[in-house]
C-alpha cells in the first residue's frame, strides 16, 4: 500500500537519466512510464533546452512539466493542475546576459571564453556528442550560452567573481560552462514546490543528479540520489543521507529510485 503524500521526482537528464554518451534510456522507459502511472510526478530540470526536452518527452511517450537551462524557465505545470501556470520564466534572455558580459568582463578573460556558438558545425558536434537535428536543439538557447574557458584556475575564479558581483552565474556541466542568470536548479525547484504546496500539503521530493550543477538540488531535497560518475569522489560531497548507484545512467537511475522508494517509505 502506498503511503499518502504526493511524490516529486526532480531529475537532471544528461548523465542521470540518459546515458552518458549516446543519450539512450531505452532500458528504464517501461520503469519511467510505470511510475508516472503510480501518480509520481517526475519533472525534468536539466541544462538542455526547451527543443531538447521536448525531444524526451516525446521519446517517453509521456507527457511531463520541465525545467530546462539551469532553472531558467519552468513549463508544464498545468499537466499537474490545471489551475497552475503553463509557463514561468525565471531569467533574462541571453542577449541582455551577453551585453553585461561584454561590458563587465575584461578583454584578457573574454578572449578565454570561447562561445560554442561561434565554432564551426565540427567543433559543435565533438563538443555536444550530438548530430544534426539534435545539435541544432541543443544550440537554441533562449537564457544561456555555453562556453569552453581556456584560462587556468585563477582566471577561472576572477571571471566567476565577476560574474556574481553582475548577477551573473556560471553553471558547470558535464561538457561546458553556461552563462547565464541569477537562476539555478534548486531556485526553479522551490519555486515549484511553492506553487504545488498551494493545493497539496503533504509533499516529499527524490531528487537525482550527477554532476556539479546538481548539488543544490541534492542538498534541498527529501532524498538526495547521486547516479555514477566518474567525475566525482563520494567522500569529497558533503551531502546527508545521500544514495549512490554503483551503475551509471541509465540504469543507475533506476537503481537509486527504486533504493529511494524504500528509503522514503513510499511503499508499505
Amino acid at each position: 500500500m502506498r503511503k499518502k503524500f504526493s511524490l516529486i521526482i526532480f531529475t537532471d537528464l544528461d548523465g542521470s537519466l540518459l546515458h552518458r554518451d549516446n543519450f539512450n534510456f531505452d532500458e528504464i522507459k517501461e520503469y519511467i512510464k510505470n511510475l508516472i502511472d503510480e501518480g509520481i510526478i517526475i519533472i525534468p530540470n536539466t541544462s538542455k533546452t526547451d527543443s531538447e526536452i521536448e525531444d524526451f518527452v516525446k521519446e517517453l511517450g509521456a507527457d511531463l512539466p520541465f525545467i530546462s537551462e539551469n532553472g531558467a524557465s519552468i513549463h508544464g505545470l498545468n499537466l499537474i493542475n490545471t489551475n497552475f501556470p503553463n509557463k514561468i520564466i525565471l531569467s533574462r534572455n541571453k542577449q541582455e546576459l551577453l551585453e553585461i558580459f561584454n561590458s563587465k568582463v575584461p578583454d584578457e578573460l573574454r578572449a578565454k571564453c570561447k562561445f560554442i556558438s561561434n565554432m564551426d558545425l565540427k567543433q559543435q558536434s565533438k563538443i555536444f556528442g550530438l548530430q544534426e537535428n539534435k545539435l541544432k536543439n541543443a544550440l537554441n538557447r533562449k537564457y544561456t550560452i555555453p562556453f569552453i574557458f581556456e584560462g587556468d584556475k585563477i582566471e577561472k575564479n576572477k571571471l566567476i567573481k565577476i560574474f556574481k558581483s553582475s548577477s551573473l552565474n556560471i553553471q558547470e556541466g558535464g561538457r561546458v560552462l553556461n552563462l547565464g542568470d541569477n537562476t539555478n536548479k534548486v531556485k526553479s525547484m522551490n519555486q515549484v514546490l511553492k506553487i504545488y504546496k498551494k493545493v497539496e500539503s503533504k509533499i516529499k521530493v527524490i531528487a537525482v543528479g550527477d554532476n556539479f550543477n546538481d548539488l543544490d538540488m541534492l542538498k534541498n531535497c527529501d532524498v538526495p540520489c547521486l547516479v555514477f560518475n566518474d567525475q566525482f569522489k563520494q567522500d569529497q560531497i558533503n551531502i546527508d543521507n545521500l544514495i549512490v548507484s554503483n551503475k551509471p545512467s541509465p540504469e543507475g537511475w533506476a537503481d537509486v529510485i527504486k533504493t529511494a522508494l524504500v528509503k522514503i517509505g513510499y511503499y508499505e
